[in-house]
């Protein structure tokens, strides 16, 4: 097909030419599967190194999904992959710019259709001189010079104003590697040797080892496939010296920019995504947005982003309910219909392709959306009946007579699903109420005023059910939504009443006993029960008054007085009690008031009964008025006059009248002795037969002093104490007697403690293990102020030789004045010291004066066969030479002192 020439020398640049099919804006045709183009041009580099990619083609398979395989016309040459990509299959070398024909065959494996495809192959027309040096190290490759300068110049820093374009090298190329990018060259090469380096990172800093240079020619080579999202470009310095290290050249800037390619599928935010539309929503309703990103770069197709749902479940009412805006993700509403109690949920898969959505080159990945359906006020509540029955006693109030039970479709425990009842007819007084059950939704018929069974026997109700939200719009409430309800009432034995309670009726005081007031009589509610009706008292606090149990009259038992204790305000209040004969009995109450009309039955009497005057005070009137029980006109004004007997009242006392309820009592001479005096005075009231009484005024005349003040009063009270006050005073006085006689037990009993300690001996004073040390020692214990005697035997007692009673060691501390201790008997047995000590114990305990430390001390057991030999021998009135006390060493250095006191000579 085309013809190769090999041992040209010349390296040509690859390049890779990738066409593109222009189909946007040029409408949406039918697809049909094939190659995108029927011929395809394409210029390959003159030498082709086996593997190395050439080119690749586009097949379009419009989505059916078929497996296809390629073949090409040259399997010798080239090498066609799945994924429509060419490679030489060997070293290709191309000896003329000729273009040359290569068939690729497209074979589908299902159905075995075939699509064929051409390619013109023209060689890259560069012509560079061949050189023996090997391939890598040929011309072929695009050059990088450094800026030129005045070779005698010295070196110096040059402007920076020649700008080097940028190397694009693609990501993930497969290789091989090294693979050369560009040769570096100075113009000094061709007259001496150089050296080229470059550095940056990616060279010598890290990432180390992507890009190396051939040190010699200067071609700069990728030494590992790159990636554009770990780094996008890279910014390299090149460097040439000589052979010395000196530099030669300026360092120049090389960039390296990282081609994007297509190596990262979408990926969503969140696989799973929640949204809700309410029901009945209109078409175009926002649901939610979906969000994908996607790492390839977004300025180039690799990374512009199509959405679109691939399914719908479930696909009710129709299958394209949603829709989604390709480029946003926003998921929108396209059809009506949706309805929470058909469909509550639709789950949506949500594809997001690179490439702009092409389904033949972008990467895909998927979401699921999950659409709540939520609920609106769309479906009223509807009664389960169209009447509802019940019943309730007479009278009761806050019973529930029935039940109302309703459907509602909408979601339960909402708004919409909660139902509020609303009485509409039959009941204008307002005596029932129909609240709602907030567990069951259902609506308690509830009395909340007393009904009358003798009023009506039955009630009517027309009710009507609604939800606490409104319903939706174009929603109207259906006849089942009303129903009504029959209440049947209940008859009962009602209390019989009076009317009216309580009765008032107006009487005269003084009323005979037996007399009648009136009758008092109740009436039965029960007009349909016929009851008959008994009639007793049940309160009469004077016990004035008498009732007929059957035909209620009440009569008087006493006379009636207004002024009475139980009268108040000139009313008296007797309570009485009607009962009926029905199952079961019921009784009512009622009060009887009865309004006494004052008559005048009082006389009046004088206030104050009892005053005081001076001897010769100036003036010296007293002012006096009356009490009457009766009220007006039967009490003042009053008349006031002085009796005629004794005939020294008128004589020594003047009365006269101030006002028609006071008058004033006055001495009529100049002088009147002291002493008490009772003055008669006549009082005559107003009434109709007006009532008369003599009273007694007790005055006392006493002298006075200049302020008219009594001073000689007599009757001074005597000051006293109640009993009460008498026996909390004796009760204070026991209680400080017995707190004074128990401080006074505790002074003792602490006093004998502390007596108790003082006689407990000190360790270093304790005769058991150490030696007395005094401050003059004598001769011996004759001369020292004990009494031994009472450690001899008592038959070798000298009665002239016992000391005084009360003879002691003078070391001892004198705690107490000294005892007189009874004489002792002696022991029954002569040679029984145990007997006689035990005498002692005896005598001692006995002695309530004795001090404790004559006690007989408890001392611990040693054994037996002391050295020490029995008490027994031991005889005071002996001196004690004819005895051994050497033995005493052998003791211990606590008893040296006494060997050496007793066991030495009289010096």
């Amino acid at each position: 097909m085309y013809s190769l020439h090999e041992g040209s020398g010349l390296f040509l640049l690859l390049v890779l030419a990738g066409l593109q099919i222009a189909a946007e804006g040029r409408g949406t045709p039918p697809c049909r599967p094939g190659f995108s183009e029927d011929v395809y041009k394409v210029v390959v580099p003159g030498i082709a190194e086996e593997g190395q990619p050439l080119f690749n083609v586009r097949f379009v398979d419009c989505g059916r999904g078929g497996l296809v395989r390629f073949e090409c016309s040259n399997p010798s040459d080239f090498r066609i992959e799945a994924d429509g990509v060419v490679y030489a299959a060997r070293t290709i070398r191309h000896s003329t710019p000729a273009a040359s024909l290569l068939l690729i065959k497209a074979i589908e494996a299902t159905t075995q259709q075939q699509w064929v495809a051409q390619v013109r192959l023209t060689a890259s027309s560069q012509q560079v001189q061949q050189v023996a040096a090997p391939p890598v190290m040929s011309k072929d490759l695009k050059e990088i010079a450094f800026p030129s300068r005045n070779a005698d110049s010295p070196l110096k820093r040059m402007k920076r104003d020649w700008v080097i374009p940028p190397i694009n090298v693609p990501e993930n190329s497969r290789g091989p590697f090294p693979q050369e990018l560009v040769r570096i060259r100075s113009d000094h090469d061709k007259n001496r040797s150089l050296r080229y380096s470059v550095t940056g990172p990616g060279a010598d800093q890290p990432p180390t080892g992507i890009f190396i240079i051939e040190p010699i020619s200067g071609e700069l080579s990728v030494n590992k496939p790159l990636d554009r999202e770990h780094i996008s470009n890279f910014h390299l310095r090149a460097h040439a010296v000589d052979l010395n290290g000196n530099q030669v050249e300026n360092p120049i800037d090389i960039v390296i920019n990282v081609i994007d390619m297509n190596d990262n599928r979408p990926e969503f935010t969140h696989q799973i995504w929640n949204g809700t539309v309410p029901e009945g929503s209109k078409p175009g309703t926002f649901v939610m947005t979906v969000t994908s990103v996607d790492k390839d770069d977004p300025k180039t197709a690799n990374g512009m982003l199509r959405y679109k749902i691939l399914s719908q479940n479930p696909e009710s009412p129709t299958s394209n309910m949603y829709t989604i805006n390709n480029k946003t993700g926003g998921i929108i509403t396209v059809a009506a219909g949706l309805d929470r109690e058909k469909v509550p949920q639709y789950t949506l898969i949500i594809q997001a392709t690179d490439m702009e959505g092409n389904p033949m080159y972008g990467l895909s990945n998927t979401a699921t959306a999950v659409i709540r359906v939520t609920d609106v006020n769309d479906n009223p509540p509807e009664f389960t009946a169209e009447t509802f029955f019940g019943e309730v006693h007479e009278n009761s109030v806050n019973v529930i007579v029935a039940n109302l039970t309703v459907t509602d479709k909408d979601q339960p425990n909402t708004p919409a699903w909660n139902a509020v009842y609303k009485i509409t007819g039959g009941d204008p007084t307002g005596r029932f109420s129909v609240p709602t059950d907030p567990t069951t939704n259902e609506g308690l018929v509830t009395v909340v005023k007393p009904i009358d069974y003798e009023t009506s026997r039955t009630y009517v109700l027309t009710v009507e059910a609604r939800n606490d939200a409104p319903l939706a719009r174009g929603i109207h409430s259906p006849r089942q939504s009303t129903a009504t309800v029959s209440i049947r009432v209940i008859d009962v034995n009602e209390s019989p009443y009076f009317e009216p309670n309580p009765e008032l009726i107006r009487r005269n005081e003084g009323i005979l006993s037996g007399s009648t007031l009136s009758t008092f009589t109740a009436q039965d509610p029960d007009r349909f029960m016929k009851q008959s009706i008994r009639y007793t008292k049940l309160s009469d606090p004077a016990s004035w008054l008498r009732i007929d149990p059957n035909t209620g009259r009440i009569t008087t038992t006493a006379v009636l007085d207004r002024e009475s204790s139980f009268v108040k305000n000139s009313l008296y209040n007797a309570t009485f009690l009607a009962s009926d004969n029905g199952e079961p009995p019921a009784s009512g109450t009622g009060t009887l008031q009865i309004y006494l009309i004052d008559i005048n039955d009082n006389a009046p009497k004088v206030f104050p009964q009892e005053t005081e005057v001076c001897e010769k005070p100036d003036p010296n009137a007293i002012n006096i008025t009356a009490l009457d029980g009766d009220l007006n006109p039967n009490a003042g004004p009053f008349a006031f006059e002085l009796a005629h007997r004794p005939t020294d009242v008128r004589r020594n006392w003047t009365i006269t009248r101030v006002s028609g309820d006071y008058a004033q009592v006055s001495l009529k001479i100049g002088f009147l002795e002291s002493g008490i005096y009772e003055i008669p005075i006549i009082i005559t009231d107003s009434g109709n037969l007006p009532m008369s009484n003599t009273s007694y005024l007790r005055i006392k005349v006493c002298q006075c002093d200049m302020n008219g003040d009594c001073t000689d009063q007599q009757h001074i009270m005597a000051a006293g104490l109640g009993t009460g006050a008498i026996i909390s005073i004796l009760l204070c006085i026991i209680i400080l007697l017995i707190l004074v006689l128990m401080f006074v037990v505790w002074m003792k009993r602490r006093d004998k403690e502390r007596q108790a300690k003082q006689l407990l001996i000190d360790p270093e004073d304790d005769v058991r293990d150490n030696i007395l040390k005094y401050d003059e020692e004598g001769g011996g214990e004759e001369d020292q102020d004990y009494d031994l005697s009472q450690l001899q035997q008592p038959d070798t007692i000298e009665p002239d030789a016992i000391k005084p009673v009360g003879i002691r060691r003078l070391d001892e501390r004198p705690l107490h004045p000294e005892p007189q201790y009874p004489m002792r008997s002696a022991a029954p047995h002569p040679g029984d010291i145990g007997d006689f000590i035990n005498e002692g114990l005896k005598a001692a305990d006995n002695d309530p004066t004795a001090p404790p430390y004559d006690s007989l001390l408890v001392f611990d057991y040693e054994g037996s066969g002391s050295t020490a030999g029995s008490l027994s021998s031991l005889n005071s009135s002996s001196s004690g030479g004819d005895q051994d006390y050497d033995y005493l060493n052998d003791w211990g250095p606590r008893f040296r002192k006494l060997a050496d006191m007793y066991g030495g000579s009289d010096d």
